[in-house]
């Protein structure tokens, strides 16, 4: 078994419930359908009460044609009759209660991923740093499927143990001697699936777990085919697949190996089950202590009375993974937030002062980024991060849109703590875009109207010729109606920029963050993306991590960090002017984009070169 779990993923939020627990929780999404819950009920008892009349109506027929004055046509025609009543009535409820269990189960699927999925959009985003996406995916949708076609197949069973506790009652007025040797080996069949309980569900929560990675596997490849092909590395993510998808086979087959032999063995005990009534009822009949018809009955109804034993047994497997499914997709509910807010505060309006006061924050305990962290940005202030990798430009931007709790200190917004928020009222008034802007699925006007859904076409339109009088729109195919693709992949990254930063002027933020992007754009474009950035940094607070030299400049103060610390501010000739390390930023980093740098590459020497000298 230690062999099949390696690789195994368990997310450090999964957690074991108890059974009973987890069945209250089950309940709590059954309740809002009692009325057909009430119906499904009703169709359940009457197909017992037809499945158990059937055997008897035929044990019945029995007595009437082993009876020493014969019978006649009549009466077996009426038998007959009877019996396709019985099968056409049965039909007819079965049917009914199929399409209302499937009406039931959808709706409570329905609610089920509708709470995962309400639950994974408020977990703070470090949730989705830690956690794969494809594995979060798998919980909503596989999960939610597991669980659905388990209850569908539970009412086939509650049917079943109906039938056979009416049959039970009428066989006890027929031989209660018979009775009692038919249900002799019922506590042996329930001891045995007792017995299997626990280990089936761990080997099925393993195999979900399989199935988890596998989904992750292939929406990883998918994502990243470009790179892939890109270095030739399709090979490599097929045999990465392939590994993965064994090891989900061999978990499959071992839990196909665990609860397979369940089945064989109740198998076992009712055809012994079978033998002794067989021998015994024999027996009574030769004796004359009960009838050939009743014995009939009760041959009969050993497969009536073992089959929901045996189905007991095959479906134990299904109700674990059922039980399994709900565990994680509840866990994934249940995964408690980083972030922790101590109030519910409305935010109606925001000035943008933003302070840190000594904020000590790391991603992990033992991995500080920032210490004794203080820094005062006023109302309306744009200020540019700029430092090496690693120096905590980003933490500082994740800090202010409360993404990520941190560990010590204050750190207040208009002079209130950020934790006293409501973060959905606070959050609407930041204006995000990062390093690698994102589009959804849609037009151009689509993602701009993102940012205000009941913005009319002419408004949209609006906004975007804002951004250079909209001369950037005839670049695009088919103008704000263009299809930008998944992700905006039918856009270049420039104009995925300016449709990103056309929806941060339709949103309006109090406070606008910024992790520019580092890509290389045509000069035209790069212009577009400057007057963008000109309109939505006029008059608000603006945190931008700078990667161009056009972007730092127009900063009221660069800070440079260091270490999770500012050791250097202020605006752009003076920092440059002090010879400090936003010097050498700026010859490592920045110079090439200079005009000054550009100039000088272009402009001839003044003296001539060796070669030039040789020749004269």
């Amino acid at each position: 078994m230690g062999l099949l779990r390696a690789g195994l993923t368990n997310e450090a939020y999964d957690r074991e419930y108890r059974t009973r627990d987890l069945m209250r929780r089950i309940v709590d999404y059954f309740r809002p359908w009692l009325g057909r819950l009430a119906l499904i009920a009703t169709m359940v008892t009457l197909m017992a009460l037809f499945g158990a009349a059937l055997p008897i109506l035929v044990s019945q027929g029995v007595e009437v044609l082993t009876r020493p004055s014969g019978s006649t046509p009549a009466a077996i025609a009426l038998l007959v009759a009877l019996v396709l009543a019985l099968g056409v009535l049965n039909w007819g409820v079965n049917w009914v209660r199929r399409v209302e269990t499937s009406k039931l189960i959808g709706d409570v699927i329905l609610a089920m991923r509708r709470d995962a999925f309400a639950a994974v959009m408020h977990h703070d985003l470090s949730f989705f740093d830690k956690y794969q996406s494809g594995r979060i995916v798998s919980r909503i949708t596989s999960d939610t499927d597991e669980f659905g076609r388990v209850a569908v197949l539970v009412t086939e069973l509650v049917s079943q143990l109906l039938l056979v506790a009416i049959l039970l009652v009428y066989l006890i007025r027929v031989s209660w001697q018979l009775t009692l040797l038919l249900c002799v080996l019922a506590p042996v069949a329930f001891f045995i699936a007792g017995r299997f309980q626990h280990f089936a569900r761990q080997v099925t929560r393993r195999g979900q777990q399989a199935i988890a990675d596998v989904n992750a596997s292939i929406q990883e490849a998918v994502t990243g085919i470009s790179v892939a092909k890109n270095f030739r590395r399709e090979q490599g993510i097929y045999d990465s697949f392939l590994d993965v998808n064994i090891r989900s086979y061999a978990i499959q087959v071992r839990r196909g190996w665990v609860l397979g032999s369940l089945f064989p063995t109740l198998t076992f005990f009712s055809g012994v089950g079978t033998a002794i009534l067989l021998y015994f009822g024999g027996v009574n009949v030769y004796t004359q202590a009960i009838t050939a018809g009743a014995w009939f009955l009760f041959i009969n109804s050993v497969d009536r009375f073992w089959f929901p034993m045996l189905n007991l047994s095959a479906f134990w497997s299904q109700f674990q993974g059922a039980l399994s499914a709900a565990e994680r997709i509840f866990a994934l509910m249940d995964a408690q937030p980083v972030v922790l807010q101590t109030g519910s505060r409305p935010v109606a309006y925001l000035r943008g002062e933003i302070e840190f006061d000594h904020v000590d924050f790391g991603y992990a305990a033992d991995e500080p980024v920032l210490t004794d962290f203080s820094l005062h940005i006023r109302a309306g202030e744009s200020i540019a991060l700029v430092g090496h990798t690693g120096a905590g430009k980003s933490s500082i931007a994740k800090l202010v849109t409360r993404y990520y709790e941190f560990q010590g200190g204050q750190l207040c917004i208009d002079g209130q703590d950020i934790r006293a928020f409501d973060l959905e009222s606070y959050r609407r008034h930041l204006g995000i875009v990062s390093q690698s802007p994102f589009l959804f699925a849609g037009t151009v006007a689509d993602n701009i109207r993102y940012a205000r859904s009941q913005m009319t076409d002419a408004e949209v339109e609006a906004i975007a010729r804002q951004i250079g009088k909209g001369d950037w729109m005839e670049t695009l195919p088919e103008g704000l109606q263009t299809d930008v693709g998944e992700r905006g992949s039918r856009l270049s990254m420039g104009q995925r920029q300016l449709v990103v930063l056309a929806r941060m002027l339709a949103l309006d933020p109090a406070i606008f963050i910024l992790d520019e992007a580092t890509a290389s754009v045509d000069p035209f474009t790069e212009s577009q993306i400057q007057t963008a950035l000109g309109l939505i940094l006029h008059g608000r607070t603006s945190i931008v991590i700078a990667h161009r030299l056009s972007t730092v400049k127009a900063a009221d103060r660069i800070l440079v960090l260091e270490r999770g610390r500012v050791i250097e501010e202020g605006p752009h000739d003076a920092l440059l002017a002090r010879g400090g390390h936003y010097a050498d930023l700026y010859n490592t980093y920045f110079r090439h984009q200079s005009l000054d740098f550009i100039d000088s590459r272009r402009q001839p020497s003044a003296q001539p070169s060796p070669l030039n000298s040789s020749n004269a």
